[in-house]
């Protein structure tokens, strides 16, 4: 059977007529966007409804400025609530890799939203009225920042208080199991589990404090800049005016970069949210490498814990589990380090007033928050607290550590101590029966000095 040919209508623009599907509520400029960047993804909704809502916001200050008529306001904002809704994503399929302005997504939001003005019976142009006090070089990055404030606040933020949360329980509950520590990936002094824990949980608090400083300084925009920085074509009150709209309808305090020339010509905001990302990443992906070599075993590894089963681990090797959330963790880790290095390449090219990597950056700050948020929270229900420990196994590993003959240097010194440890470990006796056998001291003092919990809480 044949198919139905594909209908569709002439548009015009600055270049001439172009043939646009007779569905699509797009126009010129966006459908040669879609034949020039053949589309290999689109950019994330979020992203999307960020620049309807600077549409939104820009409506109105135009119309209290006297710039729009309020029919025209009207029209706008409700196809812009529309899109936010996420009622018309199907409509904007400009590739990310499209122009570095990121003029191609501007127009396409320009000229939806124009048709749908159009079937409120209010003639709006995209350009005119739809863009009116605004230029791509303004209303992309403008984007970028109140979309990833919002990333950060809505998704990454409330994950990594999720896990924090789930290692607290698990420190509180573990705080007093003594194990061997490593250093080196080498047997050393004794640490409890609640101690390891902590130092995870000090980590992830720095890593919080670093993205909600980036988040804030997320909330500084260019917005009213226009072309270059300037605010050629917007009224002198425009910026200030939108900077308020914007923030009584979020959940955030917006305000107007001092110079809107950083913020166009330089993303170094973005930047730092992305290096703000990176470094929650490193953090999980330690995080996940401690409880790969913890779980490791369950024969001839430290099997120290043992993680929640929660698949098969081999298609030949009958009843091997693999600890596969922290490995998807390690993954994501190793993803949004990637991502963060094409972010810092982006940022070096501002070429004079317009960094031209607009679109990457906005793609990849979001689908690293969306990659964090998900795999913190897949990590804390999954991995961490379910994992049980096997307290015999760290028991036994503590008492045929070489290394606990440590705290005997303020005693015996170091050479008759590490003397005691070659033997020990030699022999493969516990430390304690090895330094009763070669020194003066009661097995009640050696006792006291080699306890592992006593040698976790520090001092002498």
């Amino acid at each position: 059977m044949a198919s139905n040919p594909q209908r569709y209508r002439t548009e015009t623009d600055s270049l001439g007529e172009v043939q646009v599907p007779a569905e699509a509520r797009w126009g010129a400029q966006t459908q040669r966007a879609v034949e020039n960047f053949p589309v290999l993804r689109p950019l994330p909704a979020s992203f999307i409804h960020a620049v309807a809502r600077i549409k939104w916001c820009a409506a109105r200050v135009n119309a209290d400025l006297g710039l729009l008529e309020p029919t025209q306001r009207d029209a706008i904002c409700e196809a812009a609530d529309a899109i936010m809704a996420g009622e018309h994503d199907d409509q904007f399929p400009v590739d990310i890799f499209q122009t570095g302005s990121g003029t191609s997504t501007n127009m396409n939001l320009n000229e939806v939203i124009a048709s749908l003005c159009r079937d409120r019976g209010v003639e709006v142009h995209p350009n005119d009225h739809v863009n009116l006090s605004q230029s791509s070089n303004d209303v992309i990055p403008t984007a970028i920042h109140l979309s990833t404030a919002g990333a950060l606040t809505g998704r990454v933020l409330p994950a990594l208080r999720q896990l924090q949360r789930t290692l607290e329980v698990r420190r509180g509950e573990l705080d007093r199991i003594a194990k061997t520590g490593r250093t080196h990936l080498m047997d050393a002094m004794p640490v409890t589990l609640g101690q390891e824990i902590g130092g995870w949980l000090a980590q992830l608090e720095q890593a919080g404090e670093q993205l909600k400083t980036a988040r804030d300084g997320l909330l500084k925009i260019p917005q009213g800049g226009t072309a270059v920085g300037t605010g050629v074509n917007a009224h002198t009150e425009f910026a200030a005016r939108f900077a308020r709209v914007l923030s009584e309808t979020s959940d955030h305090n917006f305000e107007p970069l001092e110079t809107a020339f950083a913020g166009q010509s330089a993303i170094d905001r973005p930047l730092a949210a992305s290096a703000a990302l990176r470094g929650y990443a490193t953090v999980l992906m330690k995080i996940a490498n401690d409880l790969r070599w913890m779980n490791s075993g369950p024969i001839n590894g430290l099997a120290e814990i043992q993680l929640p089963a929660v698949q098969p681990g081999s298609s030949i090797m009958p009843g091997k589990v693999n600890p596969v959330i922290c490995e998807s963790t390690c993954m994501v880790a190793a993803q949004v380090s990637g991502l963060d290095q094409a972010v810092n390449i982006a940022a070096q090219s501002g070429n004079f007033q317009l960094n031209v990597m607009l679109p990457l950056v906005a793609n990849n700050l979001l689908e690293m928050s969306t990659m964090l948020a998900g795999t913190s929270s897949i990590l804390a229900e999954r991995a961490i607290a379910g994992f049980t420990v096997n307290e015999e196994n760290l028991r036994a590993s503590i008492s045929r550590n070489p290394v606990l003959v440590t705290a005997l240097n303020p005693v015996i010194g170091y050479e008759k101590a590490a003397g005691i440890a070659k033997k020990a470990f030699a022999s493969g006796r516990p430390v304690i029966d090895v330094a009763e056998e070669l020194t003066d001291l009661s097995r009640e003092d050696l006792e006291y000095y080699l306890d592992p919990e006593k040698l976790t809480r520090g001092g002498l």
